[in-house]
């Protein structure tokens, strides 16, 4: 596996309204645990569409990991051109700060937001182009990262797609561990 995708939940689907919200480092702890069985295999890309919530958390944990593996590259394939524009202020900021330390970044339509079909042409040229998908989702709450993991389910069933679930039991596992330390 060379290239994967990571995707989740969005903040507010969380319950996350700061970016100081303690819950994010449990996140980011379970994204890194993710990534890094991937690394020692030869991981070499890591791909987000540079959506708030889990994909910008991601990025912060690529950089992070770049330092012990410094092959490791982002890729942000944002779904349309100025994603972030009616975001919140310090939100963009967040944003472009990221922006500015991935290894890559384009859009995938070249126009603004025109609709959603914009989000599903991005799920499928990111499943489309990547080897595997880290996903925080639980089915048995639904949010917007279901779109991504019907893609990628259709993919695995003929090319050998893997996805790597990250649940909520996984969250309560490492904070759990934390609380043990």
């Amino acid at each position: 596996m060379k290239v994967v995708a990571v995707t989740g939940y969005k903040p507010y689907e969380l319950g996350i309204f700061k970016r100081e919200e303690p819950a994010i480092s449990y996140i980011k702890k379970a994204i890194k645990k993710s990534l890094i069985p991937l690394l020692d295999e030869g991981l070499e890309w890591v791909v987000i569409s540079g959506q708030q919530g889990v994909e910008l958390w991601t990025a912060e944990v690529v950089f992070e990991l770049q330092l012990e593996y410094p092959s490791l590259q982002l890729a942000v394939l944002a779904p349309f051109v100025n994603q972030h524009k009616n975001w919140k202020e310090d939100q963009q900021e967040y944003f472009e700060m990221i922006m500015s330390q991935a290894d890559f970044f384009d859009s995938i339509s070249k126009k603004e937001y025109e609709g959603p079909f914009q989000f599903r042409m991005k799920n499928e040229f990111i499943t489309e182009k990547t080897d595997g998908l880290i996903i925080l989702y639980d089915e048995e709450k639904e949010g917007t990262p279901k779109y991504q993991l019907q893609i990628a389910k259709k993919k695995q069933e003929f090319k050998g797609y893997e996805i790597y679930p990250i649940t909520f039991y996984d969250l309560q596992l490492i904070v759990e561990e934390e609380m043990e330390e």
